[in-house]
C-alpha cells in the first residue's frame, strides 16, 4: 500500500494480487461449504441413511419428524423427497434430488458426423377424425385389412408399418387412433414423425379431432399433407373442406399456401399414388438422414405381453441399426434382443433407421413412449433398470393401506359425504390403450371429485395388482385382459373390485356414472304457493293465528314457510298449524281461505305474505360441475 500526496493511498500490484487470492480463497471456501451442506438423495432413503449423510443421530430425526411433521417413523423407514427436504433443512442442509433415470454409467454415443449420415425413409403419421378413412387408406397401401380385429371398428392401438414402393423406396407409416380418447396417443405419434398426413372426409367437415391433429402437427413442427378422402361419394364436397381448413390456418398450395393436398378415394385407390409421390417429395425437401453405423436408439410405439413370446414391444428405430443380440435399456427394463419381427411376423436380423420392428427380449413390458437405447455394458443397464424398478415400487407402495373397495362403495361413501377421489388401477393388453384410457379418465376430474390413476400397466391382472389396489383403495379396470386364478381368488378375499372392458368408452361411461354418484346432489327450492294475511287473531295458549287468503298455488302442511313483509323476508320456519275453518287441513289451494300458525313466530301483521316452499335434491352431472367453475 503506498501513500500519495494529500494523504490518499493507492493499492500496489502486490496488494491487488493478495486481494484477488483472498477473494478466490473465500469463494472456494463458500463453494466448499455449500457443497458440504448439500445432500444428494434419490426419491426414497431411510432415516438411518439420512442421519449418516447429514451427520446427526437418527434419534434426532425421529424426534423432529414426530414433533414437527406428525410422523411416527423408525430408523429403517424410508422417507420420500418432500420429507427428506424438510428434515434436511431443519439441520442446515439443502436436499437435491438425483434423477433416478440418469444412467451415468451408460455412455451415450457421440454426435454423428455429417459424412456418416445417409438418407433414411420418412416416418409418416396418418391423423384425422374418427371414421374419415385413415385406416382404410393404409389398408389400400398395405393391401391388408387392419380394421377387422378392432373392437367396434375403431383403431385402438398405434400400428407401425413400413411400405416398399415399386421403385424400391420405403415409407414408414404410423396409424394413430382417431377418436377423442386417444389424444395422448396421437400427440406421441406426432413427436416421432417427420410428416403428418391429415385425412379429412369430403362428405363431412373439419371435426374436433381434425383440429387437434392440426395442433399436434403444428406443435411438433412437422409439415402437413392433406388427403381429402371419400371423393367417390355423391355427397362429397372437397371445396367445402378446403375452405374450412383455411379457417384453422391450413392454407393449401392452390390457395397460395405451402400445404400439399390430394383428393383421394381410399376405397377405390383413386390418386393414392399421387399422395405417395407428395410424401416422397416432402421427404426430399426435409433431407432426412441418419447414421446406421452406430448404437441403435428408438422409441416404443406399442408394447404388450404375448402369451407365447413374452413381453413384445413395437419399436421405431430412429438412429443406428438394431441387431439381434444387442443389449439395451428401455424405461424400467433392460434386456437383450432375442428376435426381431416385422409387422407381418417375419423374422429379420436387423432394423435400420425409420424402420418399425417388434422386439423380443424385454425383462418386462415397457410403456409406450419409452426410449430404447442399445448399450455396451449389459450389467450397467441391469443396475439402472433395477434402481428404476425399486423406486417405482416404493413410490407405489407408499400410498397407505385402505382396504378393498368397489364402485358401489364409492357411491355409498359419496352419500355420506366421504368420497372425493376415485382411485383406479389400469391394466391393458397394450401400452397405448392403457395410456389412452388413463388420459380419458383423467379428463373426467372436476374440482369436486377427482380420478387418481394409481398405476397403469400391460398384461394380465395379477395378485400383485390386487395387493396394490387394496393398499391404495383402488378399483381395477382391465382392458382386453383378465385376472389369473390367483388374482381372482385374491380379489374375492380382499374385496377388490375388478371391471373388465373391451371398449374404452364403456369404461369411461361407468367411471363417469360412479363419479356423478360421488357428487353431492344439488338442492333447489320449489315454491308451492303463497297466502296474504287478511286478519290476525291472538289466541291464548295457542299464539298468533293469521287469517289468510291463498293467492297462488297451494299451502301444504308439510312444507316450510317464510314470512315476507314489504318484500323483505322476516322469518323462515315451519307451520305450527293449518286450518280450514275449525278443521285441520293437509293443504289449502288457491282461492280458499285458511288459518295459519307459524311455529316460534307471533309477530305476524296484516298485509304480510306467507310463502310456502320445499327443498328438492337433484342429481348433478360432471358437466354441470365443470361449468359451475
Amino acid at each position: 500500500m503506498a501513500t500519495l500526496r494529500g494523504g490518499t493511498t493507492r493499492r500496489t500490484g502486490g496488494d491487488l494480487r493478495r486481494g484477488t487470492r483472498d477473494d478466490l480463497e473465500a469463494a472456494r471456501a463458500a463453494e466448499a461449504e455449500r457443497e458440504r451442506k448439500t445432500v444428494h438423495v434419490n426419491e426414497f432413503i431411510t432415516v438411518s441413511e439420512l442421519a449418516q449423510i447429514i451427520r446427526v443421530a437418527a434419534t434426532e430425526i425421529v424426534a423432529f419428524a414426530f414433533k414437527n411433521l406428525g410422523l411416527m417413523v423408525t430408523i429403517n423407514q424410508r422417507l420420500d423427497f418432500d420429507q427428506i427436504e424438510l428434515i434436511a433443512g431443519e439441520f442446515g442442509f439443502q436436499a437435491v434430488r438425483e434423477d433416478a433415470y440418469q444412467a451415468e454409467s451408460i455412455a451415450e454415443a457421440p454426435e454423428d458426423r455429417a459424412e456418416d449420415q445417409v438418407p433414411r425413409p420418412p416416418i409418416v403419421t396418418i391423423m384425422g377424425h374418427v371414421d374419415h378413412g385413415k385406416t382404410s387408406l393404409l389398408d389400400y397401401i398395405r393391401k391388408a385389412n387392419v380394421v377387422a380385429g378392432e373392437a367396434g371398428g375403431i383403431t385402438q392401438h398405434i400400428g407401425a408399418y413400413h411400405v416398399s414402393l415399386p421403385d424400391g423406396r420405403l415409407i414408414t407409416f404410423l396409424d394413430t387412433p382417431g377418436h377423442e380418447a386417444f389424444t395422448a396417443m396421437r400427440a406421441r405419434g406426432a413427436q416421432v414423425t417427420d410428416i403428418v398426413v391429415l385425412v379429412v372426409a369430403a362428405d363431412d367437415s373439419v371435426m374436433p379431432q381434425t383440429v387437434e391433429a392440426i395442433s399436434h402437427a403444428r406443435n411438433a413442427g412437422v409439415p402437413l399433407i392433406v388427403a381429402i378422402n371419400k371423393i367417390d361419394l355423391p355427397q362429397a364436397n372437397p371445396n367445402k373442406v378446403k375452405q374450412e381448413l383455411l379457417q384453422h390456418g391450413v392454407v393449401l398450395e392452390e390457395y397460395g399456401g405451402t400445404v400439399l393436398s390430394t383428393e383421394i378415394s381410399a376405397k377405390k385407390g383413386t390418386n393414392v399414388n399421387t399422395l405417395l409421390d407428395q410424401i416422397l417429395l416432402q421427404a426430399e425437401i426435409l433431407d432426412l438422414k441418419a447414421n446406421p453405423n452406430r448404437r441403435s436408439q428408438g422409441t416404443v410405439v406399442e408394447a404388450q405381453l404375448d402369451a407365447g413370446k413374452g413381453p413384445v414391444a413395437t419399436v421405431l428405430v430412429q438412429n443406428g441399426t438394431l441387431h439381434v443380440g444387442d443389449d439395451f435399456i428401455c424405461g424400467m427394463f433392460s434386456g437383450r434382443v432375442r428376435a426381431l419381427l416385422d409387422e407381418r411376423g417375419n423374422h429379420v436380423k436387423l432394423a435400420g433407421p425409420a424402420i418399425p420392428v417388434q422386439v423380443l427380449g424385454y425383462e418386462g413390458v415397457p410403456m409406450a413412449g419409452d426410449q430404447m437405447l442399445v448399450v455396451e455394458d449389459a450389467s450397467a443397464a441391469r443396475e439402472v433398470a433395477q434402481r428404476r424398478q425399486r423406486l417405482d415400487r416404493e413410490a407405489r407402495s407408499r400410498r397407505g393401506t385402505r382396504g378393498g373397495v368397489t364402485l358401489e362403495d364409492f357411491m355409498a361413501q359419496a352419500a355420506a359425504g366421504q368420497a372425493h377421489v376415485l382411485q383406479i388401477l389400469i391394466k391393458a393388453d397394450q401400452g397405448g390403450p392403457a395410456e389412452a384410457l388413463a388420459d380419458a379418465l383423467g379428463r373426467l376430474s372436476t374440482p369436486e371429485v377427482k380420478v387418481d390413476i394409481v398405476h397403469r400397466g400391460v398384461g394380465a391382472i395379477t395378485e400383485s395388482d390386487i395387493l396394490l389396489a387394496k393398499a391404495s383403495g383402488a378399483i381395477i379396470i382391465g382392458f382386453h385382459v383378465r385376472p389369473d386364478n390367483n388374482a381372482r381368488t385374491a380379489a374375492e378375499r380382499e374385496g377388490v373390485d375388478i371391471k373388465l372392458y373391451r371398449i374404452i368408452y364403456e369404461a369411461v361411461a361407468d367411471v363417469r356414472a360412479a363419479m356423478e354418484g360421488m357428487l353431492r346432489p344439488e338442492e333447489r327450492e320449489v315454491v308451492l304457493g303463497d297466502a296474504e294475511v287478511r286478519e290476525v287473531f291472538k289466541i291464548s295458549r295457542v299464539g298468533t293465528i293469521a287469517g289468510c287468503s291463498v293467492r297462488n298455488g297451494v299451502i301444504n302442511r308439510q312444507g316450510r314457510v317464510r314470512v315476507i313483509r314489504d318484500g323483505v323476508e322476516v322469518f323462515d320456519g315451519v307451520l305450527a298449524s293449518l286450518k280450514r275453518f275449525k278443521d285441520d287441513a293437509r293443504e289449502v289451494r288457491e282461492g280458499f281461505e285458511c288459518g295459519i300458525g307459524v311455529e316460534n313466530f307471533n309477530d305476524i301483521k296484516v298485509g304480510d305474505v306467507i310463502e310456502c316452499y320445499r327443498t328438492e335434491e337433484f342429481a348433478r352431472t360432471l358437466e354441470s360441475t365443470i361449468s359451475a367453475t
